[in-house]
Order: C-alpha cells, then sequence, then structure tokens
C-alpha cells in the first residue's frame, strides 16, 4: 500500500507501478483530471508484489524539468528471500538532464526546434567542481562493506552510462524483477528507467568519481562539460579529496556495446519473487500471441507546427479524461475507439484522441520503430511487458526468429535506438486505460502517446475497482470539488 499526496495543477504519476485493476491512480492526462492550483488529491494504490525500484514524476504541462520527481522503494517482506546477501545499507541515486530556464520557457521553445539541457544532476546537486555549486551528490560507505544503490533516470532527454571509478557493479534488479547478476564496469541507463546494482568498497580508502555521461552526445565537441554528471563515493576514514582524471566511459557513439549490454540483462528465474505471467509460466516461447502493433515514432510538421507522431498521428489531449469518459458514457464525444493505426503508417501527419483495444488476457506484441535520430524509450503503465528482441532496419515476422523467449527480463520501459527497432510481449491481465508513450519528454509533450483500453464485461470489482470516492470530473462533466481526506484502502487491500 502506498498513499501520496501533491499539490498544483498536475498530475503525478509513479513511473512503473502498475496500478492492478485500478487504473484510476495512474496519474496520466487519460486516466485522472489535474488537481487545480491550491487543491489536493491523494492517490491510494497498491504496489502489491513489486518489489523493486520505481520513480515518481508531475505527468502534466512540461512539469518534469521543474523537479517535483522522487524514487519510490517496494521492499520484500521478511519472509520472503532476496537473491543476494543483504547489503550494508542502500542508497537512492536519481540522475537526470536539466535545464536551467523555466518549465514554460522551455515548453513553448520545444514546439519549435530541440532544445538540450544544460547540466546532468545527481539528487538534485551539481556536479562535483561545477562553478556554482556549493553542494554535490555523496555517498559514505566502509571498506569491506557491500551497498545496494538503486539508480534511476530522471531525466527528459538523454541516456546515460553510469560508473564509478575503480568500483565494480553487480546488477540484481531493475523496474520490480531480479536480473541474472552480471559485473559491470558500467551501465547504460535510458530516460525512465531504474536499476539496483550492488558495489563492494574494496579499494583503498579515499574518494572516488561517480560519473553519469550522455549517450549519442560529445560533451567535449558541444563544450557541455556540465553534462557529465560527477558525485563522490567517500570511505568513512577518506581524508583525502577525489582525485585523479574522471574515468571514461564506453564511447557514447557506440550503440553495438549499449545492445549488447541490454541482450545481457536477463530474468533471474531462480529468484523468490512475483511472476507476471498467467498461471506461472516463466517461458514465453509456448505462448499464443493474440495482437501485434508496430509503433513508428518519428516527427511531422501539422499544420506548419512541429510535431511528434506515432504512426503519423500526434496525440491530442482533449479537456475530458479518458478514464471517465470511458467509464460513464462509453467514451462518446471523448474517443473513438480503435481508429488508431496498430499495424500501418498514416499517408498524412494527423492529429487524434489514439484509444485502441487491448484484449484482456491476451498477448500482445509491440514492436517500436525509432525513426528519430536520438535515443527513444517507451513505457506501458499497467504491466510488465518482456523484453524478447531488438533488431536494426525493419523489423518483419521473420525478425521474431532472433527473439529471446527464455529468459527476457521484465520491466516497465524500453530503449529504442536510432534507426533500430525493440520488440516486447505484455500479457493483458489488468483492466483499465493505460498509457503507452514516449519517456523522452519532449516526444511525450508533442503528441508521441496513445492509450490501451483493456476491458472486462464482468463488473465485479475484484476484477477492476469502481471509481475513488474523490474521483475528479472535467472537461463534459461538471467538476467535483476536492475531497478535504483521502479514500479509505478499498477492502481485499
Amino acid at each position: 500500500m502506498a498513499d501520496l499526496r501533491v499539490s498544483s495543477h498536475q498530475h503525478n504519476f509513479t513511473n512503473g507501478i502498475q496500478q492492478r485493476l485500478n487504473s484510476w491512480q495512474d496519474g496520466v492526462s487519460g486516466t485522472n483530471c489535474p488537481i487545480e492550483a491550491g487543491n489536493n488529491w491523494t492517490y491510494v494504490f497498491q504496489t502489491k508484489d513489486q518489489i523493486g525500484t520505481f520513480t515518481y514524476f508531475p505527468s502534466i504541462n512540461f512539469h518534469k524539468v521543474s523537479g517535483g520527481y522522487g524514487a519510490i522503494r517496494v521492499n520484500n517482506r521478511n519472509v520472503i528471500l532476496v537473491p543476494f546477501p543483504k547489503p550494508e545499507a542502500e542508497f537512492d541515486l536519481l540522475i537526470g538532464d536539466w535545464f536551467e530556464a523555466d518549465y514554460k520557457a522551455i515548453r513553448s521553445v520545444v514546439q519549435e526546434n530541440w532544445v538540450f539541457p544544460d547540466v546532468m544532476l545527481m539528487n538534485g546537486k551539481a556536479p562535483y567542481g561545477y562553478s556554482n555549486a556549493t553542494v554535490y551528490a555523496s555517498f559514505t560507505v566502509t571498506k569491506g562493506k557491500t551497498y545496494r544503490i538503486r539508480i534511476s533516470n530522471v531525466g527528459s532527454v538523454f541516456s546515460f552510462n553510469f560508473r564509478i571509478q575503480n568500483h565494480k557493479m553487480v546488477l540484481v534488479e531493475t523496474e520490480g524483477s531480479y536480473t541474472n547478476q552480471i559485473i559491470l564496469d558500467s551501465l547504460d541507463v535510458h530516460v525512465g528507467q531504474s536499476y539496483s546494482v550492488l558495489v563492494t568498497a574494496n579499494q583503498d580508502e579515499a574518494d572516488y568519481y561517480m560519473v553519469a555521461s550522455p549517450k549519442l552526445y560529445n560533451t567535449i565537441i558541444s563544450n557541455t562539460p556540465n553534462l557529465v554528471g560527477k558525485g563522490v563515493l567517500h570511505y568513512a576514514n577518506s581524508i583525502a579529496t577525489v582525485g585523479g582524471p574522471v574515468p571514461n566511459g564506453p564511447d557514447p557513439f557506440d550503440i553495438e556495446f549499449s545492445i549488447n549490454q541490454a541482450k545481457s540483462i536477463r530474468w533471474n528465474l531462480t529468484a523468490g519473487a512475483a511472476r507476471p505471467n498467467p498461471q506461472g509460466t516463466f517461458n514465453v516461447s509456448n505462448i499464443t500471441l493474440t495482437q501485434t502493433f508496430i509503433l513508428h515514432g518519428s516527427k511531422a510538421e501539422i499544420n506548419g507546427m512541429l510535431r511528434y507522431v506515432v504512426n503519423n498521428v500526434s496525440y491530442l489531449t482533449p479537456d475530458t479524461a479518458l478514464k471517465p469518459a470511458d467509464y460513464l458514457r462509453n467514451g462518446s464525444g471523448v474517443y473513438e475507439l480503435d481508429a488508431f493505426p496498430v499495424r500501418s503508417v498514416n499517408d498524412a501527419a494527423t492529429y487524434g484522441t489514439s484509444v485502441v483495444t487491448g484484449i484482456h488476457k491476451g498477448w500482445l506484441e509491440i514492436v517500436f520503430k525509432n525513426d528519430h535520430e536520438v535515443m527513444d524509450s517507451w513505457h506501458l503503465d499497467g504491466f510488465g511487458f518482456y523484453v524478447v528482441g531488438f533488431g536494426e532496419g525493419e523489423w518483419t515476422p521473420e525478425s521474431r526468429n532472433t527473439y529471446n523467449l527464455y529468459d527476457p527480463v521484465v520491466r516497465s520501459t524500453v530503449q529504442v535506438y536510432p534507426s533500430r527497432w525493440t520488440a516486447v510481449y505484455a500479457f493483458l491481465d489488468n483492466p483499465g486505460m493505460w498509457n503507452l508513450r514516449s519517456q523522452n519528454l519532449q516526444h511525450w509533450y508533442m503528441g508521441q502517446e496513445l492509450y490501451v483500453r483493456v476491458h472486462d464485461d464482468d463488473p465485479n470489482p475484484a476484477k477492476e475497482r469502481p471509481p475513488p470516492e474523490n474521483l475528479l470530473l472535467c472537461g463534459i462533466f461538471n467538476e467535483s470539488p476536492s475531497p478535504t481526506s483521502a479514500p479509505a484502502p478499498q477492502p481485499g487491500w
């Protein structure tokens, strides 16, 4: 159970929490009306058995670039063993690119041109040695002890490569799934993704750099050294400041390195944790696909305006939230179900309030195609998906022969490399109205999203929760006042 309260004109979104049977609490424009300035709205939701590392952030009006994000830990119960010894301590490390200008100014500019951030922050702090910074991110460790660092990319544009000077990392978890434990010198983390790594303090007692450098970008040629985030791993008895050259990572343009690392991240099938598959089956090679979506992310001009599109459709947010409209009047007057082309690209770019059917308890294959020149990442609310394949060029049905169907990792955000594709499977056992979007904030804000409607005809609240008592209404419905208190947890939680 988690209870989250936010204020201001926004939604607050829990990135990766599946909101099981309860898309009313999802916190995006399709499920919730905005919280007006001066009011509050309380989210009540269950985290169920999603043991792992997640984040939250404001989801509308480009508010994310102003901060307001944070970490969410879902810890295991004591009776559930984790597949590694208990660490000495845990640290949350939120890393992301940052714009120094006000979010309103950035929001107006991105409607005409691509905008690059100014600095890479660690836990809201500027890089070590940054001229305008008085504080920097630092973790204190004791020699000989092992620590869990939960790393999340809370930025809006850049993927980054993370590394710690003279230290190895052991990957153990990503977004609620325990992974095979691989030893890493560095780790690529894409926008919206979270990982857990174990780091053992086995070096001389000193201070060491923690570094996050952007991918597919040259900070030297662009003269943007502040886009290299730097913090400090501080040994408790160290008296010397961090020194030596900042450790180099892989070539930021080496896509093959990144893809090979991504393919090496697999699900730990022996760990004692919940599984998202139906009937306890873990091998997805024996499933029958019910639907396939092939989604091209690109940019286009519509009426002379720059927009980002999926299959040449740019999402247009209606004044009325989709979920209440679906519940109260079957979507009439707000959206047209299945008007969006899920396997083809429209000839001309258009606007649309894109809502597509996801077959309840069916297996959905999604192929994300990145037609941009920059890295992209995609997220599906309500589910974890199996990352089964990466490829270049055009995807064809024969591409399935390259899939990993034995132990694909299950996560909620996946990267898609420029001019390449990524394929995932999702089992649609969670009824609701679920957002499917680019995690690149500029792409998302300018239209690269759609919604998947997973409907169960059974009105049993055990299948899908009814609207919360504090439901906000907007658009074609009369607005209801914000409640003064949170609703009670619903039966069975």
